[in-house]
């Protein structure tokens, strides 16, 4: 069997040798390791992938004996199962959609759940259940709770804002920390918040991007994962902007997917290290 390990901790010597040392001692290989150490805040990030017949409760416990400061975590290498929040605009939730169907990304799509139906006839494309919670009929937290319902029947390991159009609130957030992906369109902390690429046009910038970040509770502001720029000129209107930023979207949306589902990020201090 193959798992992911993943440790953080204050950094002090011989970390490595303690991590290996124990992994030996339980007859498990190391296939793949990278570390990094932030030496401004002296804390260490190790992220292996193992192989071995192992039970990750006692191994846990006997990493947790060596390094008793540590956060440690062990998972099984696997499909993960995911869930899509949605409103109208296809580029982002179609890009992940194929990717899933040509096993491009090793993700199991449990549901969609979007506020408009636009998009139902693409998700049922592909066999993919769709739930239509109209955001017009109710309120901010009664529409939350129907889709808490929801994703409480599925328990994904990640839930993807495919440019789903409403801010959530802090009781949702809390509800899936570090679970929540969103793709925000502008290289932030330029343009938060609403309508960026009409805010960039005015600006009169000559590069817009796309941002790919953890959900907290301020907006537009959670750790960030992924980022990309694509140049544009004085001759574009914003819709221009818009129409050549949708290809940035879906590739910094794709691109952290793809770290998150493969246990590469770390969360430390607003921001992720990236293993």
């Amino acid at each position: 069997m193959k798992y992911i390990l993943l440790i953080d901790s204050k950094d002090e010597k011989g970390l490595i040798y303690k991590i290996s040392k124990t992994l030996f001692e339980n007859n498990i290989n190391i296939t793949n390791e990278q570390e990094f150490v932030d030496n401004e805040n002296n804390k260490f990030f190790y992220r292996s992938e193992i192989s071995g017949e192992l039970d990750i409760k006692d191994l846990k416990n006997k990493l947790q004996n060596t390094l008793p400061l540590a956060n440690i975590k062990i998972t099984q290498k696997r499909t993960k199962d995911v869930i899509i929040l949605a409103t109208k605009e296809a580029h982002a939730l179609g890009d992940i959609l194929i990717k899933q169907y040509s096993s491009d990304f090793d993700i199991n799509i449990q549901c969609v759940i979007a506020n408009r139906n636009n998009l139902q006839d693409l998700v049922e494309k592909f066999n993919i259940p769709f739930y239509y919670i109209n955001a017009d009929d109710m309120d901010r937290v009664t529409h939350e709770n129907k889709m808490i319902e929801i994703i409480s029947k599925y328990n994904p390991d990640l839930i993807i804002l495919a440019k789903f159009m409403r801010i959530l609130t802090p009781n949702f957030v809390e509800k899936y920390p570090n679970k929540i992906i969103n793709i925000h369109h502008s290289f932030l902390p330029a343009f938060i918040g609403a309508n960026p690429y009409k805010q960039a046009y005015k600006r009169g910038v000559k590069i817009i991007g796309a941002t790919a970040h953890f959900v907290n509770n301020d907006l537009d502001d959670g750790p960030i994962i992924e980022q990309d720029i694509t140049r544009v000129n004085h001759e574009m209107n914003w819709e221009e902007m818009r129409n050549k930023g949708r290809d940035v979207e879906k590739n910094v949306l794709s691109r952290a997917i793809k770290l998150a589902i493969e246990d590469r990020i770390f969360v430390y201090d607003n921001k992720t290290i990236i293993l």
